[in-house]
This record gives C-alpha cells, structure tokens and sequence, in this order.
C-alpha cells in the first residue's frame, strides 16, 4: 500500500579537552561528552522547542534529550457523544472558557456547544456564504489574542471567491446575535464546486495558516502566484507573513485539496490532502516545498517533489482534519469512514497506521485535540454523501493512546 524512506541522522561526538600542566611534567587528562545532534527530522525530548528553520521557529536547546517514539499500536475509546442534531458540521474551535464552536458549512451558522450538557446556543449567521457543492462555511480558529479581542476567523466560500473573515464574538449578546459584523482579513482564493480547501489554524508562531484547493484547475497548484493548491502562511491581519519563502502569502505549493493541518510538540507542521484516484496523502510540511500535484500524487521517484509520510488509497481515507495527541497524528476519514492513527518518530511514521471506528459513525469531518489523551471528533454524514441514520450529526469525546 505504501513505500518509505527511510533517514540515517549522525551523531556528533564532542571532544572536550582540559589540559593541566604541573611545574615538573605535564598530565593530560581528556574528558569526553556526547550529546544528540537534533536535525529537523529527528527531533528531541519533551521540549515545545521546534528543531527546524523554518518561519516562527528557534533553535533545540542545547542537551535536548532524544525524542520518544509511541508504542507501535494505540487505542481508542469513545467516551460519550457530546452533542447530536448538529447539520453539515465542518470546523471546530475550542474555547478557552469552556464551549465548543462549530460551523455548519451548508447553513452558514456558528452554534457553541457546551461541552458538559451538549446544549447548543446558534452564535449567528455568517453573512456573504453561498454554500453550494463543497463549499459553504468551513474552517474555524481563535485569533492568538482571543483574551483580550475574542475574535473569531473563519473560512467560506462567497459567490465569487473562498475568503477568510474574523468576527467579534460577543456571549453576552441573545443568542442569534453574537456574532459581530465579518471584516474581510484576506480574499481572492480560487472557489469551484468542489475543492475549496477551507482548514484554517494559527501556528505556534502565531501566523496564520491555510489549506486550499486547486478548485479542478489542476495548473494551479504549481503557478505560485496563484492561491489555489497551496497552504498560506499570513499575519492575523491578512498579510503575508514574515520569512514565507516567496514574499507571498504562499507557504507551500503542488497541493490537491489540503483538508487538515496540525501541529506536533516541536512544533513541525502537518497536513492531509486528497489525492484523485489513487493516493491519499499525509504530509510534513516544509516552507517552499514543492508536494508534487498534478504531477505527483502519492510517492514520487523525481526528487524535486516532497514526498508524503504515508499515503492510502482513496476508499480508506479520503483525509479531513488532523490532530496531534499522544505522539501521533489522528485523521479522520471521510469516503473512509474511520479515524487513522499515524505514530511519528520525528516526520516519518515509527509503525504502521492503524485505523479506528471504521464504518461506526460514518463519515469523519474534522479531529481536534482536547489536551492530553483526549480529543474530539466531528461526523459528517449530513454532507449529501453520507448515510445519515437520524439525519444529524454529532461530536465525540474520545481517549487515545
């Protein structure tokens, strides 16, 4: 099902040498320390510290302990579903005060959900969405400085182009109200019936980053001026961020359809896109990297293209949203219809993916980390290609190891 590659990192032995010298004869004594030489693909112990050089981040620090791999075979066990009832759920955003937000891509709302009862209170519509195929309101995420602005950043499709928007979210307001007006923070991305891309996170950088489609128009992906294929990379305000490898706001490009993006305790980036009829795909991503699409999809032999961690066919994944817990990325699968855990020594995996939950709740849309060994999962049957039972959809409390 898949090939890998496999790394051989050095390890640099550091000689240090103290001489001391007596009136009559000289004595040499030699002392000899090792330390672990973290490059970026080999990381480090429990430090947040990223090992690589890439925008917002620094250096390991000096005497950083290897870095552990997870066991070779994990587990997952749902705790209780949060929340049911919801309609074409796309994006999720954890509050820090407690409440879950979640988009409805084909309704244009944002609904919190608390997370102890399951109670729903609709925050607002979003205005300017025009749902229609794969489009609609998507991604969700917290502006960096959510304590002190509470604005909200989301991503939709408009009726001429996918747009990122931030709103002010005001819970002391009646339900229906608390969203304020939408101020346009970055436009312009290519839009289509299908293929709009749509996950949006901000970086331990605090940079915000975003995965888009190449809407059908498969040369996007490789023209770098275009928007379409790629993963951003932009300031909270919508600029292009500072380092990006080609003064732009493009970070990476030769994507398909880039669906989820996270982040492990380095601080390295991944993110999942789907293939066309053969691979699936599951990457590290590096700034400036070429990932290959339309010529590549999947493994490639040209050493120009960057290539996947790991890649499935298109009935066992069809990858949405990822998340980083307990030493492994965790993506849910849509056509799938499980959830993949990917255990990582650095970024390459350190065993074989196992899959979860497949075929029990249907289409999975979006994953994210709850802290620690928690997470919470998003089904999607209500997206007009799933086999809703109730008509709904739901958020589960997951524990994984």
């Amino acid at each position: 099902m898949k090939s890998r590659t496999c790394r051989v990192e050095g390890i640099l032995i550091v000689q240090r040498r103290a001489v001391t010298a007596m009136l009559a004869a000289a004595t040499l004594l030699v002392t000899a320390g090792c330390s672990s030489g973290d490059g970026e693909e080999s990381g480090g112990g429990g430090s947040t510290s990223p090992a690589s050089s890439e925008p917002g981040a620094s250096a390991p620090a000096s005497g950083q302990t290897a870095e552990e791999t997870p066991p070779a075979k994990g587990s997952v066990k749902v705790v209780r579903t949060v929340t049911e009832g919801l309609k074409t759920p796309w994006g999720l955003a954890p509050l820090p005060e407690g409440g879950l937000l979640v988009s409805s891509r084909d309704e244009g709302t944002i609904t919190r959900v608390d997370e102890k009862t399951g109670r729903k209170t609709e925050l607002g519509s979003v205005p300017g969405v025009a749902p229609a195929g794969e489009g609609g309101l998507m991604g969700l995420a917290l502006s960096p400085s959510y304590a002190s602005d509470h604005m909200v950043y989301a991503y939709f499709t408009s009726d001429s182009d996918n747009r990122i928007v931030r709103m002010l979210y005001d819970a002391k307001k009646p339900a229906g109200e608390q969203l304020g007006a939408p101020d346009t923070v970055f436009r312009g991305i290519p839009k289509g019936t299908n293929h709009n891309g749509g996950r949006i996170a901000f970086g331990p950088d605090k940079m915000l980053y975003v995965g888009t489609g190449e809407t059908y128009v498969t040369e996007l992906a490789q023209d770098k001026k275009s928007t379409g294929g790629k993963i951003l990379r932009l300031t909270p305000e919508g600029e292009p961020a500072p380092g990006n490898p080609f003064n732009s706001p493009v970070y990476s490009y030769g994507h398909r359809n880039v669906q989820g993006l996270a982040w492990d305790s380095k601080q390295r980036l991944f993110a999942s896109e789907f293939g066309q009829d053969t691979w699936d795909e599951l990457n590290h991503i590096k700034p400036g990297d070429n990932y290959g699409w339309p010529e590549a999809e999947g493994q490639s032999d040209d050493s120009k293209y960057h290539n996947p961690i790991d890649q499935w066919s298109t009935d066992e994944a069809s990858p949405s949203g990822i998340a980083y817990a307990e030493g492994s990325i965790w993506m849910a699968g849509l056509r799938g219809k499980r959830l993949w855990r990917i255990p990582l020594n650095g970024t390459e995996e350190s065993a074989d993916p196992q899959a979860f939950l497949e075929g029990d709740y249907g289409r999975l849309r979006t994953v994210v980390s709850a802290g620690g060994n928690k997470l919470w999962l998003v089904t999607s049957e209500t997206d007009g290609r799933g086999t809703p039972e109730s008509g709904d959809d739901k958020i589960l409390e997951l524990e994984v190891t």
